[in-house]
């Protein structure tokens, strides 16, 4: 089986666009929540004001016509993809483009374009919808339209399970790769719900922080007052190449991912197992994929996203597969800064994962003020930590129980 790295890296975040943008911006420990400002939240009876959107000015990347075309998601998407081509130096023309695929998902697709396309709907009928209406909304449209843009014509999937696409996209994609089926991948997630009905439907479950009066202060996992996650907006794609490949290209190479893991809770259709017990086999299925020790592990990006049972499952899960080893574990939740990307946060988070192995910088889990004395683990609390790691796991848990962890290596050849 081909051996898997990782070339190029296209963020597009609460807290910065661009690889070197976000990076600067978790080292700086900046928190990308704010009050809402993409639709007007004094026009509804909601008690959730805040969020965490993207600043991008997307007429930078497409085209006007495009842009009406085009839901936000795969709007994000799309520019994640350039810059993540850009990233890794690799031009479309020169490559082989049955050999070139992608991989993009979305939790939730076109809810901008549901819910604007309804209004119409109810006031003016079904006749006036825009012809563009279930393009738009199709979750695979993100994988389809960065497909279309350069031609690429290898294979070409989506994946949607709620808050572990982006990891699962990637993990398909690696998959893709080892099997020798392509020689790149482009792969990721997007996601674009800061919406009425999105906000609305998380917050009448009460998943969602109400601490409106400190926006910045929301996020804040594994701490004794975290009442619920931030949702945000964004996308990730990463390049993933063959070694064989990146090496006849001479790319630079970020990281190695080396194992992958799959798992269900089997338990209700948005808590977590309280035992953790899906994300344990997750995380294992991850390090055996590899080959690897469990001692040989040094960093975890944890899902960490700031609800009381996600929080407490996942340190669970952690201290039961790791045992003694877990006291010795960095584990950090870069959701403290971007909020919940949803179906963008496994992508997201596996490129601060890669960024902390390729520059021996840990990002913190900022807002830890209060810790939580059942959840014991180091957090790498409030600063960045330089600590060169060699393997490192990316956690990514979900609604309905489906797990999925990445395991990325520091590339040595």
């Amino acid at each position: 089986m081909s051996r898997v790295v990782i070339t190029g890296l296209g963020p597009v975040t609460p807290i910065g666009v661009g690889a070197e943008a976000f990076h600067r911006a978790q080292l700086e420990g900046r928190s990308g929540v704010r009050h809402i400002t993409r639709y007007d939240v004094d026009a509804y009876r909601l008690p959730v004001k805040i969020a965490a959107e993207v600043d991008v000015e997307v007429e930078q990347y497409l085209g006007r016509k495009e842009i009406k075309r085009l839901d936000r998601f795969v709007q994000l998407a799309l520019i994640a993809a350039e810059l993540a081509l850009k990233d890794a130096g690799l031009d479309p023309e020169k490559e082989d483009p049955e050999r070139v695929g992608t991989l993009i998902g979305s939790g939730i697709g076109g809810i901008q374009t549901w819910e604007d396309q309804f209004k119409i709907y109810f006031e003016r009928g079904p006749h006036r919808l825009s012809p563009f209406f279930i393009p738009m909304v199709i979750a695979n449209m993100a994988s389809g339209h960065v497909a279309m843009r350069w031609g690429f014509c290898g294979p070409s999937s989506t994946v949607v399970t709620a808050c572990a696409t982006g990891a699962d996209a990637i993990g398909s994609a690696y998959e893709v790769l080892r099997a020798g089926k392509a020689d790149v991948m482009i792969a990721g997630g997007s996601e674009a719900a800061v919406t009425p009905m999105a906000i609305g439907g998380f917050a009448v479950m009460r998943a969602l922080s109400t601490r409106n009066d400190e926006p910045e202060k929301a996020s804040r996992p594994f701490t004794k007052s975290r009442d619920g996650f931030v949702l945000g907006e964004g996308a990730g794609v990463l390049v993933l190449e063959t070694l064989e490949h990146a090496k006849a290209r001479g790319a630079r190479i970020y990281a190695e991912l080396v194992g992958f893991g799959r798992s269900a809770d089997a338990h209700h259709i948005t808590e977590p197992h309280p035992e953790g017990r899906g994300a344990l086999l997750a995380m294992k299925a991850a390090i055996e994929d590899a080959g690897i020790g469990l001692e040989e592990v040094d960093y975890i990006n944890a899902h960490g996203t700031s609800t009381p049972l996600n929080d407490r499952a996942e340190v669970l899960a952690i201290k039961k597969l790791f045992g003694e080893a877990s006291k010795r574990l960095a584990v950090s939740s870069t959701k403290s800064m971007t909020g919940h990307l949803l179906g963008a946060a496994g992508a997201v988070e596996g490129i601060a994962t890669v960024q902390a192995l390729y520059s021996g910088i840990l990002p913190p889990t900022i807002n830890y003020d209060d810790p939580d004395p059942e959840l014991d683990l180091d957090f790498v609390p409030n600063e960045p930590r330089e600590q060169p790691i060699r393997y490192a796991l990316s956690n990514s848990f979900a609604f309905g129980g489906q797990n999925s962890v990445l395991l990325f290596k520091r590339f040595e050849d």
